[in-house]
């Protein structure tokens, strides 16, 4: 007891004391780093307060308990899984009251939690700053009434000096994880975006998670519905390849995870029914669900050799990582699929698709009292939709806005016929009307069978401020006026339908500000995958509220709002805006 006896009188003198404290102070002020600061904290209690075991127990608000962080004399099961409650043994105790707790005999006291047998002294004392428990500092020893009430003092002084480093070092630790994930997506948002090759993607979302979580073995695996199973695209175990496997969906921790869009969280995978072995020695997993708009695409999925070795931070960390990641395998997947699709049918619709960028305006013209713009989303490689511009002079332009029957090729191809004979019928007609006979009886001497084709003629004459619309079979033209919605009337038999057809014509002035929008029935047609349909009521509301942007605006806005509606959901038929702003 020789060196117990020194301690207590080592600070007989104020100074001593006082230089002891800026001891203190200098040690837990020169590092932020958590282990090396509880480390100092350790080396300054054994100077001052004689013990055999020692422990550093830090409070998780999330937890509801105290963690042994760092430790002396304890055994390793006892660090790595005992959680105490607030009010549970003596810790728990000084942690409750947030005043010390000195027991001379522990044998004697109902809350002790042994730690070992020779134990027979314990003193807590808890370290709070600005009224928030950040931890506790317990000392234990195997002598009756080994701590005095001056070593309970001390140790109060000490847990006041380090309390507030310890708090700034675990909020530094949680800043810098949060500024590496963040530094970590960034690169890995970067980096995925220039990666389309599936294996290439998954070997460096694999590096990448690691230098966030190290892990023994890391696991993507797919969902395959047509097949009812997770399918492993990429394994690998210990930084080496390891072989693929498939488990039928709702099994195992991962088809836990794919089944409640949650993430799974298995300290010990032997405790857990629903743990299936795919590699020897695994102790420990965690299963985060990769989701792409609403819809599990996979489950993202890492194992230790090490008991409990993953918590809830890993899971919070993989939880910002898996939207990146799903994105990024979705691409690759759908970039895949739209490869091996495209090596299949390039060759039947090349030519279909060189004649439909010559025959389709790229961008709207310059017209003389209006300003276009223009958008065009196939449902295919090629589209049936049909449209063109034809300038008579700096007063009138015509434009001709339709739609080929059917879908895919054979529409596109029909369109390109169809867009000749308007390219020759539109110089000889400046008459809406007379232009759809003109084409109507055109396509009769040439008839395909159940081949027609919509259209609208549109003639915009600049000088008058003034349109003439003619209507074969079309989706009707809205007009957005001062945020209300017009809807000029006009309908008509398809031209290359029936014969010796008439079409009338309908004149509507337009005011400076004007937008007119033309839509093929692509777009108010398209189901989203509840089945409903955009509508034209939808499409009312968009273009009420945006009516008084740019033209160009417009139309990316409408095409980009329908995007969103479809979600999953494929483009069900060629969809295509064209809207006209009046100057």
């Amino acid at each position: 007891m020789a060196t117990q006896k020194k301690s207590r009188v080592r600070f007989r003198e104020r100074a001593e004391l006082l230089d002891f404290l800026l001891e203190v102070s200098s040690a837990t002020a020169e590092t932020l780093d958590l282990e090396t600061l509880l480390a100092n904290v350790a080396t300054i209690v054994r100077q001052v307060i004689p013990h055999e075991l020692f422990a550093i127990l830090l409070y998780s608000e999330r937890r509801k308990g105290l963690r042994i962080k760092y430790a002396q004399g304890h055994r390793q099961e006892i660090i790595r899984n005992l959680l105490i409650r607030l009010g549970e043994g003596i810790t728990g105790a000084a942690a409750s009251e947030r005043q010390p707790v000195m027991v001379g005999d522990v044998l004697a006291d109902p809350r002790y939690l042994n730690a070992l047998d020779a134990v027979r002294s314990e003193l807590a004392v808890p370290m709070v700053v600005r009224h928030k428990l950040v931890g506790v500092l317990d000392l234990q020893a195997t002598a009756f009434d080994a701590f005095t009430p001056q070593d309970r003092a001390l140790l109060q002084l000490i847990a006041s000096r380090v309390g507030a480093a310890i708090d700034n070092a675990r909020l530094y630790r949680r800043v810098e994880r949060q500024n590496r994930t963040t530094r970590t997506l960034a690169s890995m948002a970067q980096e995925f975006s220039s990666i389309l090759k599936l294996d290439d993607l998954l070997e460096k979302i694999a590096r990448n998670v690691k230098t966030l979580i190290n892990y023994d073995s890391f696991i993507v695996m797919q969902v395959d519905e047509s097949r009812g199973q997770l399918r492993s695209i990429y394994s690998q175990r210990f930084d080496k390849k390891a072989q693929l496997t498939s488990l039928p969906l709702g099994q195992g921790i991962t088809g836990a995870a794919a089944s409640s869009r949650k993430p799974i969280l298995a300290p010990d995978i032997a405790a857990d029914d629903r743990y299936i072995e795919t590699h020897a020695g695994i102790r420990s997993e965690v299963a985060i669900p990769l989701v792409v708009k609403d819809r599990v695409i996979g489950v993202m999925d890492l194992e230790s050799k090490r008991v409990g070795y993953f918590n809830e931070d890993h899971v919070r960390t993989l939880q910002l990582i898996a939207p990146s990641v799903a994105i990024a395998i979705e691409n690759a997947r759908l970039y895949q699929e739209l490869e091996i699709r495209e090596k299949e049918i390039q060759q039947d619709l090349l030519a279909a698709h060189k004649l439909q960028s010559v025959l389709l305006p790229t961008k709207a013209p310059e017209l003389s009292g209006l300003t276009a713009g223009i958008r065009l989303k196939p449902a295919r490689l090629v589209s049936g939709d049909v449209f063109d511009f034809f300038e008579y002079d700096a007063n009138e332009t015509m434009l001709a806005f339709g739609d080929s029957s059917g879908k895919g090729a054979a529409a596109a191809l029909y369109g390109a016929l169809f867009s000749g004979v308007l390219r020759g019928a539109a110089g000889r007609h400046r008459s809406p009307a007379q232009l759809l006979r003109s084409l109507n009886d055109t396509l009769m001497e040439r008839q395909v069978p159940a081949r027609y084709v919509t259209l609208l003629a549109l003639l915009w004459r600049a000088r008058e401020r003034e349109f003439i619309m003619s209507n074969a079979g079309s989706t009707t033209p809205l007009l957005c006026r001062n945020g209300q919605i017009l809807q000029p009337h006009a309908a008509g038999i398809p031209v290359g339908l029936l014969e010796n057809v008439e079409y009338d014509e309908t004149r509507f002035e337009a005011e400076p500000g004007d937008v007119v929008v033309l839509f093929s029935d692509g777009v108010q047609d398209q189901p989203n995958p509840a089945g409903e349909e955009y509508g034209r009521r939808r499409l009312r509301r968009y273009l009420e509220a945006n009516c008084n942007l740019s033209a160009q605006q417009i139309a990316d806005g409408l095409l980009a709002d329908l995007e969103g509606f479809r979600e999953t959901q494929p483009v069900h038929d060629d969809q295509t805006v064209i809207v006209l702003k009046v100057d």
